[in-house]
C-alpha cells in the first residue's frame, strides 16, 4: 500500500511553492498525496517564522497536527520551514512528538529524509537550495492559475525583517529555467502565472551580466496559453523606467503591482534601512500610475516601527489617503530577536500598535469600497474559478485586479449571452463580465461573452441579479 502524506502550508505563497516541491519529491517517490489529515501515514507541516502571530500560528498547528499522530494512524510528524529555521535547537526539545526538523535548504531531501531509518532528528543546513524547473513539484492551487517563484533569498537588510538569515541571500533562476517552467505550468492548464520572490526587482542581479526583470518578462510573456502574469514582492529601490516600459506594452502583464513601501516618513524610511525617501517613492508611484493607465496598486504597511511617533503615523494616514492604493496590508511591528529594529529606543506599547492599525485599515476600508463602485456598470475580464463557496447559485473568478487568496473576488450571478440558451461558462476561461454590485473588496455580474477557447464545463444558474448580502463579503 502506498504511503499516504498530507502537508499543511503557512505562511506566505513563497511557501506555497516550497510546500509544491516537497510534494513534487514525495509523489515521485511514490507518496500518495491526501486531502485530510486523518488519513495520513506522514504529516509534514510547512511553517512561516516570520513575525510573532505567524509563530504562533505554525507552532498552533504543529501541536493539533501532533494530537493525530497520538490518536491516528500517522507514523510520522515533519516540521520544515522557515521556524525550523530559525528555531530548531529549541523545536527540538520542546516538541518530542515531532519526528524530523527539515530547514529551509533542506526540501529536496524530504523523501529521502522519510524514508532514512537513521535520518537526523534535525536537517538544517544553511539555505542554499532553490528548485529548477526539473525539479518535482506539484502545483496546489487549481490548474489555471499558479506561482512562479523566479528567485530565492534576499540580499536586502532592512532592520525589521529576519528573511535573509531564513532564506539565504538572492539567488536567482535563470531565464530558460524560468521560461522551461512556465511552459510546463502552461501545458498543464496554467492561464495565469503570480511570479513571486523575496525581492522581485532585484532578479537578475546575481547572474552573469546581471540581468534586470525586464528583460525577463518578455520572454515569459511569449509562453503559448499564459494569459496574465502578476508581480509580486516587486521592491520599490530599483525600479527602472525600461520595467514600467516593459508593463505598459505587454498586454499579458496585468494592469497589478505588488509593491511594499512599508512607511511614508523620511526618518522611519532610514530606520527601516528601506535606501529610499518618500519623495523617492511618490515620484514613483506618480510615474506608475501616469504610464500604465488603470494600475492596481497593492502595498503593505508597517505601524509602530520603534521611534514612530503620533506625527509620524499621522503622516502614514495622510499617505494613504493621498495616494488612494487599490490594496494596502498593514502589519503591526513584530519584535524580532536578531534583527536591528528589536534593539532600538522607543518601542511602541502594543495598544497603540492596535489603534494605528485598526484607523489605517478603517481609511483603506472607504478606498477600497470607492474604488469597487467604480466597476459597476462596466464590462471586465474575469478568469473563472469555478463554483462558489458562498452559495450554490454564484460561480466565482477573479478580474485582473484581484490576485489569487489575498485579494476579493468577482462573484458570477448569472450567464446571460446573446443567441445562447443555458449557457456556461468554464473554470480557467476567460470571460467577460458586466458588474452589477459592488461590495468592499468583492464584485458581483453576470457573464456577457465567454472565450472562444473552451475548457470542461461548469453551469451557472439562472439566479436573480438579487444582492444576496454580497455588498460586505470580503
Amino acid at each position: 500500500m502506498p504511503t499516504n502524506v498530507y502537508m499543511r502550508t503557512l505562511g506566505c505563497p513563497k511557501n506555497r511553492v516550497d510546500s509544491e516541491v516537497m510534494l513534487g519529491t514525495l509523489a515521485e517517490a511514490g507518496y500518495r498525496l491526501v486531502q485530510e489529515p486523518g488519513h495520513a501515514d506522514v504529516i509534514v507541516v510547512n511553517t512561516c517564522g516570520f513575525i510573532e502571530s505567524a509563530k504562533e500560528e505554525s507552532i498552533s498547528a504543529i501541536l493539533e497536527l501532533a494530537e493525530l499522530k497520538a490518536a491516528g494512524r500517522c507514523r510520522k510528524l515533519v516540521v520544515a520551514g522557515c521556524l525550523t529555521q530559525r528555531y530548531h535547537a529549541d523545536l527540538e526539545r520542546e516538541l518530542p512528538e515531532v519526528d524530523h526538523f527539515v530547514g529551509t535548504g533542506a526540501y529536496q531531501d524530504i523523501a529521502r529524509i522519510l524514508a532514512d531509518a537513521q535520518a537526523s532528528r534535525v536537517i538544517a543546513p544553511d539555505p542554499d537550495f532553490v528548485h529548477a524547473a526539473t525539479t518535482p513539484r506539484v502545483n496546489s492551487l487549481p490548474s489555471h492559475t499558479a506561482y512562479l517563484k523566479i528567485a530565492e533569498g534576499c540580499d536586502n537588510a532592512c532592520a525589521f525583517c529576519i528573511i535573509p538569515k531564513l532564506r539565504g541571500p538572492q539567488r536567482s533562476r535563470g531565464v530558460e529555467d524560468l521560461v522551461a517552467e512556465a511552459e510546463a505550468l502552461a501545458a498543464n492548464g496554467a492561464v495565469e502565472l503570480s511570479l513571486v520572490a523575496q525581492d522581485l526587482t532585484a532578479w537578475g542581479y546575481d547572474l552573469p551580466g546581471k540581468q534586470r526583470l525586464h528583460q525577463l518578462l518578455p520572454e515569459l510573456a511569449r509562453v503559448d496559453g499564459i494569459r496574465w502574469i502578476r508581480l509580486h514582492y516587486a521592491y520599490p529601490r530599483d525600479f527602472p523606467d525600461a520595467l514600467i516600459e516593459v508593463m505598459e506594452r505587454e498586454e499579458k502583464i496585468v494592469k497589478y503591482l505588488d509593491m511594499p513601501l512599508q512607511h511614508s516618513s523620511d526618518r522611519l524610511l532610514r530606520a527601516m534601512k528601506r535606501g529610499r525617501d518618500s519623495r523617492f517613492l511618490r515620484q514613483l508611484l506618480g510615474k506608475l500610475r501616469a504610464r500604465v493607465p488603470d494600475l492596481a496598486l497593492r502595498t503593505s504597511l508597517i505601524v509602530g516601527l520603534p521611534g514612530e511617533t503620533e506625527d509620524d503615523f499621522r503622516g502614514l494616514l495622510d499617505f494613504v489617503q493621498e495616494q488612494r492604493f487599490e490594496r494596502l496590508g498593514v502589519f503591526e511591528y513584530s519584535r524580532e530577536e536578531g534583527t536591528p529594529a528589536a534593539e532600538m529606543e522607543g518601542q511602541v506599547p502594543e495598544a497603540v500598535k492596535r489603534e494605528r492599525f485598526e484607523a489605517v485599515m478603517a481609511a483603506q476600508r472607504e478606498i477600497a469600497a470607492a474604488h469597487q463602485q467604480r466597476f459597476v456598470g462596466r464590462r471586465i475580464e474575469v478568469l473563472v474559478e469555478g463554483a462558489s463557496e458562498e452559495s450554490e447559485h454564484l460561480l466565482a473568478g477573479r478580474n485582473a485586479q484581484q490576485a489569487p487568496e489575498i485579494d476579493g473576488v468577482t462573484y458570477i450571478n448569472e450567464v446571460a449571452i446573446d443567441g445562447e440558451e443555458n449557457a456556461a461558462v468554464y473554470p480557467g476561461e476567460i470571460a467577460l463580465v458586466e458588474v452589477t454590485d459592488a461590495g468592499d473588496y468583492d464584485l458581483v455580474g453576470r457573464v456577457v461573452a465567454r472565450d472562444a477557447r473552451p475548457r470542461g464545463p461548469i453551469a451557472a444558474r439562472k439566479a436573480p441579479a438579487k444582492k444576496s448580502g454580497l455588498r460586505v463579503i470580503g
